[in-house]
């Protein structure tokens, strides 16, 4: 892939030129503050900060004012996103007016806008406040025409055409290999489903169904270096992060400080943003104080760990937040709802069952639109 978008560069003979982004599209706007005690239910996306749902934190019916859709919003960590549809905003969110572009650009733009924000410039110790948006330079494709530099527009619908017929023919590739195209119910996953309302459910603390690990390693990342024993890229090192599901990295670090050898099905809850991992393999952990709980048990597999996931997120995001943190000592006694069995011990087989047959329609829902999409792209390239 990479060989491909750097000979459709080449072809299309691009330089590139750093712009500041009210160069391009004058003044960047902000929304005003909405306190959470005075919103109003309804259906306008609010959008603060934060990875969780793309940074949109309720839906509102106030009288805000309502950003046009096809723009980007630029969050306190200088995240960019490109939004889609209509939308309210904080007042630490700045709006990029793009509306006038073309949608493959204007996610073209995003891309670059991130790129620039996450380069050391903007994090939890430097918050990007609206009006640095305004200043923000990003390095964008240009052409000469007629001895004049102009934007490479025609480059960026190739080059997000290209990257689009690639990711889709590998999810088409893995959906094939892995046989996950067939996505008809079984009859027992059809009762687990029709049986929902039915279904008897029991109160328990997390501790008396999951069992918290111990002596867990966790690491410095001044000293990942040090401990490194070669460049393979082996296991996963994880982080308090939501971005790609908190790994920042993977490394081949000395045995010591490797965690889950036997790669149990395991799950990590980060106090900080009440963020919830699955993984089945090995790993390292970065240095947090202990505000990274590690659980395990015997009935843990990938398809019930799911459910566990889904019943303890419904609580722990309405309880804790970064503020009040979800600690090891709150976790604990920390109650969720799962099925039970008649002798009110937990239906692990049902939650199997009922993780299943969702994926199932997840799988679905995805084949759908890979065929659509497939569909758009034919009509895209002519």
């Amino acid at each position: 892939m990479q060989s491909q978008l750097e000979q459709l560069e080449k072809n299309s003979s691009i330089e590139w030129q750093e712009y500041r982004l009210d160069e391009l599209f004058g003044k960047s706007t902000r929304g005003r503050r909405l306190k959470s005690a005075d919103r109003i239910d309804g259906d306008i996306p609010f959008v603060t900060a934060g990875e969780v749902n793309t940074g949109i934190s309720a839906w509102i019916g106030n009288d805000v004012h309502i950003f046009s859709k096809n723009t980007i919003t630029i969050d306190m960590f200088g995240s960019a996103k490109y939004r889609g549809y209509r939308y309210g905003a904080d007042d630490h969110v700045a709006v990029v007016h793009t509306e006038k572009l073309p949608h493959h650009v204007v996610l073209f733009l995003a891309a670059a806008i991130n790129k620039s924000s996450h380069a050391g410039q903007f994090d939890y110790s430097r918050n990007f406040y609206a009006g640095d948006a305004d200043e923000l330079k990003i390095q964008l494709p240009t052409v000469t025409q007629d001895g004049k530099q102009q934007i490479a527009f025609h480059f960026i619908k190739e080059f997000i055409a290209t990257l689009n017929a690639e990711r889709i023919a590998t999810l088409n590739a893995y959906l094939t290999a892995t046989g996950l195209k067939d996505y008809a119910l079984s009859v027992e996953e059809q009762a687990a489903l029709d049986g929902l309302e039915a279904v008897a459910w029991g109160r328990f603390k997390i501790e008396d169904v999951l069992v918290w690990q111990n002596n867990i390693a966790e690491i410095n990342p001044l000293h990942l270096d040090a401990l490194t024993v070669s460049a393979e890229k082996k296991y996963p090192f994880y982080g308090q992060s939501i971005r790609n599901n908190g790994i920042i990295e993977y490394r081949h670090l000395r045995d010591d400080v490797l965690n889950n050898v036997p790669g149990k099905p395991t799950i990590l809850i980060h106090s900080n943003n009440q963020n919830i991992v699955y993984l089945d393999t090995p790993f390292y952990l970065k240095d947090g104080h202990g505000a990274t709980t590690v659980l395990q048990s015997k009935n843990l597999n990938k398809m019930t760990a799911q459910f566990f996931i889904g019943s303890i997120k419904k609580v722990i995001l309405q309880k804790y937040s970064y503020n009040a943190k979800a600690t090891k000592i709150e976790l604990k006694n920390t109650v969720i709802n799962l099925p039970v069995k008649p002798d009110n011990s937990p239906d692990y087989d049902y939650m199997t069952l009922v993780i299943a047959a969702m994926q199932k329609f997840v799988i679905k829902n995805m084949v759908d639109y890979l065929a659509l999409r497939i569909e758009k792209m034919r009509g895209f390239l002519k």
